[in-house]
């Protein structure tokens, strides 16, 4: 669907008087296609949304955070973006996306996240995780897909801590801040991509960043405080235990939708293993007091 000509022609028809090269496609992301382009020998990275993922993110609020994050310059200036296509157009950044990385710069990575939280910018949005989830338990309930048992099961012990979390102090959050959308070229570190942010419990962001591997989140987590209290650990583990709640029924909808033999990715497995991962954060959940 999104060759290269295709992509070629979608910029030409954005900069109808301006030369156009594709240059390659960035690797990741299961949902976006992401281009590296110039365009008059300038550099930009050219996102086009993937089959169905409009269902997920609000272009509108998307296009209202990121004009709210310019100001922090902690991320690549968007020079186009259409709430109508979600077709975005930004200047590319030099460095490599922190999955690709054997090290992670922790410090880096907690300080640019507190110049998110601690900057006292409000989005018009709050993140709602709950009613977020409702949602897109809908979406594949009205594909005809039924909740295995033990879904039901480990979300009614999931929802016994829906209260303290959403007691939790609200500021605003990327949303997705997983390794992947860190940018790092040695000396600077970058965030991209704010589709998912929100208004939210800080310590959202930093479980977002265990999508790797749990330790990474963790490490972050002490890092980030210099005293990690269970409230904090508890919080932290809660909301990694949500996020794959909340994958696991995007996976689902993907694996329905047909998108596992388009994108050759098993869907349902992806989703069985965040099925998985759910039992095991709240197994640390329990072991809280």
């Amino acid at each position: 669907m999104n060759n290269i000509e295709n992509v070629k022609k979608r910029l030409e028809a954005l900069y109808p008087h301006n030369s156009i090269e594709i240059i390659h496609r960035l690797i990741g992301g299961m949902s976006n296609y992401t281009y590296v382009v110039k365009i008059d020998d300038e550099k930009y990275t050219y996102r086009i949304i993937g089959e169905n993922a409009n269902k997920f993110v609000d272009r509108g609020i998307e296009g209202k955070n990121i004009k709210l994050i310019e100001s922090l310059n902690v991320s690549n200036d968007t020079v186009y973006f259409s709430s109508d296509t979600g077709d975005k157009v930004a200047k590319y950044l030099e460095g490599t996306p922190l999955h690709q990385s054997e090290e992670f710069p922790y410090e880096d990575v907690a300080d640019i996240l507190k110049q998110i939280h601690e900057s006292n910018l409000k989005a018009e949005n709050d993140y709602e995780p709950f009613n977020r989830l409702k949602k897109y338990e809908n979406y594949i309930i009205e594909l005809g897909f039924k909740h295995p048992k033990e879904y039901h099961y480990i979300k009614h012990e999931f929802f016994n801590f829906k209260e303290y979390l959403m007691s939790q102090k609200k500021v605003l959050c990327h949303g997705d801040s997983q390794p992947s959308n860190f940018v790092y070229n040695g000396k600077e570190l970058f965030v991209v991509d704010f589709e998912f942010a929100g208004n939210n419990d800080l310590i959202y962001d930093i479980a977002c960043f265990a999508n790797i591997k749990n330790e990474h989140g963790l490490e972050l987590l002490h890092t980030y405080y210099d005293n990690v209290d269970n409230d904090k650990l508890k919080r932290f583990y809660l909301w990694r235990t949500f996020q794959c709640f909340q994958w696991y029924n995007v996976a689902i909808y993907k694996e329905l939708k047909g998108m596992s033999e388009k994108l050759k990715i098993d869907f349902k497995l992806v989703a069985d293993n965040y099925l998985r991962k759910i039992f095991v954060l709240m197994s640390e959940v329990e072991k809280i007091s």
